[in-house]
Protein backbone atom coordinates (compact mmCIF):
# COMPACT_ATOMS: atom_id res chain seq x y z
CA UNK A 1 0.00 0.00 0.00
CA UNK A 2 1.26 3.55 -1.07
CA UNK A 3 1.86 5.91 1.92
CA UNK A 4 -0.52 8.45 0.40
CA UNK A 5 -3.07 5.54 0.66
CA UNK A 6 -2.43 4.88 4.46
CA UNK A 7 -2.32 8.15 5.05
CA UNK A 8 -5.87 9.56 3.60
CA UNK A 9 -9.06 8.47 5.66
CA UNK A 10 -12.10 7.70 4.35
CA UNK A 11 -14.95 10.51 3.74
CA UNK A 12 -17.18 10.59 7.09
CA UNK A 13 -19.92 8.53 7.49
CA UNK A 14 -22.38 9.17 10.29
CA UNK A 15 -24.55 6.38 12.19
CA UNK A 16 -27.33 8.86 11.98
CA UNK A 17 -27.43 11.86 9.95
CA UNK A 18 -25.19 15.71 9.79
CA UNK A 19 -28.87 17.42 10.25
CA UNK A 20 -31.99 15.68 11.89
CA UNK A 21 -34.85 19.00 12.53
CA UNK A 22 -35.03 22.23 11.83
CA UNK A 23 -32.33 24.35 14.00
CA UNK A 24 -34.30 27.22 16.20
CA UNK A 25 -34.02 30.93 15.02
CA UNK A 26 -32.00 31.94 17.92
CA UNK A 27 -29.37 29.43 17.36
CA UNK A 28 -29.16 29.46 13.83
CA UNK A 29 -28.10 33.15 14.43
CA UNK A 30 -25.44 32.33 16.30
CA UNK A 31 -24.11 30.53 13.00
CA UNK A 32 -23.46 34.23 11.63
CA UNK A 33 -22.41 35.76 15.27
CA UNK A 34 -20.48 33.66 17.54
CA UNK A 35 -19.41 30.81 15.43
CA UNK A 36 -16.36 32.95 13.24
CA UNK A 37 -15.49 34.04 16.95
CA UNK A 38 -14.98 30.21 17.83
CA UNK A 39 -14.27 28.08 15.17
CA UNK A 40 -11.37 26.26 14.47
CA UNK A 41 -9.43 27.40 11.50
CA UNK A 42 -9.62 25.38 8.17
CA UNK A 43 -7.72 21.89 9.38
CA UNK A 44 -7.06 21.76 5.24
CA UNK A 45 -4.88 25.03 5.17
CA UNK A 46 -2.19 23.85 7.45
CA UNK A 47 -1.21 23.03 10.78
CA UNK A 48 -3.11 24.08 14.40
CA UNK A 49 -0.89 25.37 16.98
CA UNK A 50 -3.35 25.02 20.48
CA UNK A 51 -0.68 27.99 21.99
CA UNK A 52 -1.70 30.43 19.11
CA UNK A 53 -5.82 29.24 19.45
CA UNK A 54 -5.82 30.47 23.38
CA UNK A 55 -1.95 31.78 24.08
CA UNK A 56 -3.12 31.86 27.85
CA UNK A 57 -4.06 28.44 28.63
CA UNK A 58 -2.04 25.92 30.49
CA UNK A 59 -3.70 22.86 28.65
CA UNK A 60 -5.54 22.07 25.19
CA UNK A 61 -8.13 19.05 25.40
CA UNK A 62 -10.37 17.84 22.24
CA UNK A 63 -13.47 16.13 22.79
CA UNK A 64 -14.28 14.57 19.45
CA UNK A 65 -18.17 14.03 18.47
CA UNK A 66 -19.95 16.32 21.24
CA UNK A 67 -22.99 15.80 20.59
CA UNK A 68 -25.41 18.60 21.94
CA UNK A 69 -22.30 20.01 23.42
CA UNK A 70 -23.54 19.56 27.15
CA UNK A 71 -20.32 17.48 28.21
CA UNK A 72 -17.92 20.05 26.34
CA UNK A 73 -19.49 23.37 27.77
CA UNK A 74 -19.33 22.39 31.29
CA UNK A 75 -15.98 20.79 30.83
CA UNK A 76 -14.80 24.04 29.50
CA UNK A 77 -16.92 25.86 32.61
CA UNK A 78 -15.03 23.67 35.15
CA UNK A 79 -11.63 24.15 33.15
CA UNK A 80 -10.91 27.53 32.38
CA UNK A 81 -7.13 27.22 32.32
CA UNK A 82 -7.60 24.60 29.18
CA UNK A 83 -8.54 25.50 25.55
CA UNK A 84 -10.79 22.96 24.47
CA UNK A 85 -11.04 21.88 20.47
CA UNK A 86 -14.39 20.20 19.87
CA UNK A 87 -15.29 18.60 16.37
CA UNK A 88 -18.67 17.39 15.62
CA UNK A 89 -19.97 16.86 12.29
CA UNK A 90 -24.41 17.00 13.90
CA UNK A 91 -25.53 20.95 12.81
CA UNK A 92 -28.02 20.88 14.83
CA UNK A 93 -25.57 19.05 17.99
CA UNK A 94 -23.39 22.62 16.92
CA UNK A 95 -25.80 24.46 16.95
CA UNK A 96 -26.71 23.55 20.54
CA UNK A 97 -23.15 24.10 21.52
CA UNK A 98 -22.72 27.34 20.38
CA UNK A 99 -25.90 28.12 22.61
CA UNK A 100 -23.86 26.65 25.71
CA UNK A 101 -21.39 28.95 24.98
CA UNK A 102 -23.15 31.62 24.16
CA UNK A 103 -25.19 31.70 27.92
CA UNK A 104 -22.20 30.65 29.50
CA UNK A 105 -19.58 33.46 27.98
CA UNK A 106 -17.12 30.38 27.12
CA UNK A 107 -14.11 31.97 25.98
CA UNK A 108 -11.68 29.15 25.99
CA UNK A 109 -13.66 26.40 23.35
CA UNK A 110 -12.83 26.24 19.47
CA UNK A 111 -15.69 24.36 17.46
CA UNK A 112 -14.70 22.16 14.10
CA UNK A 113 -18.30 21.62 12.53
CA UNK A 114 -16.71 18.44 10.65
CA UNK A 115 -14.89 15.07 10.51
CA UNK A 116 -12.51 15.16 13.45
CA UNK A 117 -9.81 12.95 12.15
CA UNK A 118 -8.84 16.04 9.90
CA UNK A 119 -8.23 18.24 13.24
CA UNK A 120 -6.22 15.42 14.85
CA UNK A 121 -3.74 15.16 11.56
CA UNK A 122 -3.38 19.34 11.65
CA UNK A 123 -2.23 18.81 15.45
CA UNK A 124 1.44 19.05 16.56
CA UNK A 125 2.95 16.01 17.93
CA UNK A 126 2.74 16.06 22.14
CA UNK A 127 0.16 19.37 21.68
CA UNK A 128 -2.59 17.52 23.40
CA UNK A 129 -2.81 17.16 27.16
CA UNK A 130 -6.65 15.42 27.15
CA UNK A 131 -8.85 13.62 24.41
CA UNK A 132 -12.07 12.67 25.07
CA UNK A 133 -14.61 10.10 22.66
CA UNK A 134 -17.92 10.16 24.17
CA UNK A 135 -20.78 7.81 22.54
CA UNK A 136 -19.29 7.57 19.19
CA UNK A 137 -21.46 6.07 16.14
CA UNK A 138 -21.49 2.61 17.45
CA UNK A 139 -21.86 1.01 13.53
CA UNK A 140 -22.49 -2.54 15.72
CA UNK A 141 -23.26 -4.65 12.69
CA UNK A 142 -20.27 -6.52 12.02
CA UNK A 143 -19.87 -5.36 8.27
CA UNK A 144 -20.35 -1.89 9.36
CA UNK A 145 -17.21 -2.20 11.91
CA UNK A 146 -14.86 -0.86 9.35
CA UNK A 147 -16.84 2.24 9.38
CA UNK A 148 -16.29 3.23 13.17
CA UNK A 149 -13.55 5.88 14.26
CA UNK A 150 -11.46 3.47 16.95
CA UNK A 151 -9.10 1.62 14.36
CA UNK A 152 -5.79 1.03 14.62
CA UNK A 153 -4.53 3.93 12.40
CA UNK A 154 -6.71 6.45 14.22
CA UNK A 155 -5.33 5.45 17.60
CA UNK A 156 -1.59 6.15 16.50
CA UNK A 157 -2.71 9.63 15.20
CA UNK A 158 -4.18 10.21 18.70
CA UNK A 159 -1.05 8.92 20.72
CA UNK A 160 1.25 10.80 18.31
CA UNK A 161 -0.69 14.57 19.14
CA UNK A 162 -0.80 13.12 23.37
CA UNK A 163 1.57 14.45 25.81
CA UNK A 164 3.64 12.11 27.98
CA UNK A 165 1.13 11.88 30.64
CA UNK A 166 -1.55 13.19 28.46
CA UNK A 167 -4.80 11.22 28.84
CA UNK A 168 -7.82 9.82 26.65
CA UNK A 169 -10.76 8.68 27.79
CA UNK A 170 -13.49 6.46 25.46
CA UNK A 171 -16.52 5.77 26.70
CA UNK A 172 -19.52 4.01 24.80
CA UNK A 173 -22.99 1.98 25.38
CA UNK A 174 -22.29 -0.93 23.21
CA UNK A 175 -20.74 -4.00 24.78
CA UNK A 176 -19.24 -4.58 21.44
CA UNK A 177 -17.67 -1.52 20.58
CA UNK A 178 -16.02 -1.49 24.25
CA UNK A 179 -14.60 -4.73 23.58
CA UNK A 180 -12.97 -3.38 19.78
CA UNK A 181 -12.23 0.01 21.34
CA UNK A 182 -10.03 -1.38 24.52
CA UNK A 183 -8.11 -4.18 22.00
CA UNK A 184 -6.78 -1.32 19.15
CA UNK A 185 -6.39 1.25 22.42
CA UNK A 186 -4.28 -1.95 24.05
CA UNK A 187 -2.39 -2.69 20.92
CA UNK A 188 -0.80 0.56 21.24
CA UNK A 189 2.44 0.22 23.45
CA UNK A 190 2.08 3.77 24.51
CA UNK A 191 -1.26 3.69 26.07
CA UNK A 192 -1.45 2.47 29.35
CA UNK A 193 -5.18 1.24 30.63
CA UNK A 194 -5.64 2.49 34.19
CA UNK A 195 -8.33 0.23 35.22
CA UNK A 196 -7.44 -2.19 37.88
CA UNK A 197 -10.77 -3.27 39.01
CA UNK A 198 -13.88 -4.00 37.26
CA UNK A 199 -15.60 -0.80 39.09
CA UNK A 200 -12.85 1.14 37.04
CA UNK A 201 -15.00 1.16 33.81
CA UNK A 202 -18.31 0.36 34.84
CA UNK A 203 -18.61 3.58 37.28
CA UNK A 204 -18.29 7.04 35.75
CA UNK A 205 -15.08 9.20 36.98
CA UNK A 206 -15.93 11.61 39.18
CA UNK A 207 -15.38 14.68 36.35
CA UNK A 208 -17.66 13.14 34.12
CA UNK A 209 -20.56 15.24 32.77
CA UNK A 210 -23.89 13.06 32.10
CA UNK A 211 -25.48 14.05 29.01
CA UNK A 212 -28.70 13.92 27.29
CA UNK A 213 -27.71 11.16 24.86
CA UNK A 214 -26.39 8.73 27.81
CA UNK A 215 -29.68 9.27 29.91
CA UNK A 216 -31.52 7.94 26.76
CA UNK A 217 -30.16 4.89 27.37
CA UNK A 218 -29.82 3.72 23.67
CA UNK A 219 -26.69 0.65 23.89
CA UNK A 220 -26.74 -2.48 24.88
CA UNK A 221 -24.97 -1.91 28.25
CA UNK A 222 -25.10 0.67 30.84
CA UNK A 223 -21.84 3.48 29.82
CA UNK A 224 -18.66 1.58 29.83
CA UNK A 225 -15.42 4.18 30.76
CA UNK A 226 -12.35 3.20 29.38
CA UNK A 227 -9.57 5.59 30.68
CA UNK A 228 -5.96 6.01 28.90
CA UNK A 229 -2.85 7.37 29.86
CA UNK A 230 -0.08 8.54 27.29
CA UNK A 231 3.52 6.81 28.69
Amino acid sequence: MSSDAENAHRPLRTFGRIKSRPIKPRQAALFDTLMPEVALPDPKAGPIDPKVLMPEAAEAWLEIGFGGGEHLAAQAARNPQAVIIGCEPFLNGVASLLRHIDEGGLKNVRVHADDARAVVEALPDASLDRVMILFPDPWHKARHNKRRLVQDEFVADLVRVLKPGGRLRFVTDWKDYADWALERFERNPDLDWTADRADDWRTAPSDHVVTRYEEKKLGDTAPIFLDFVRR
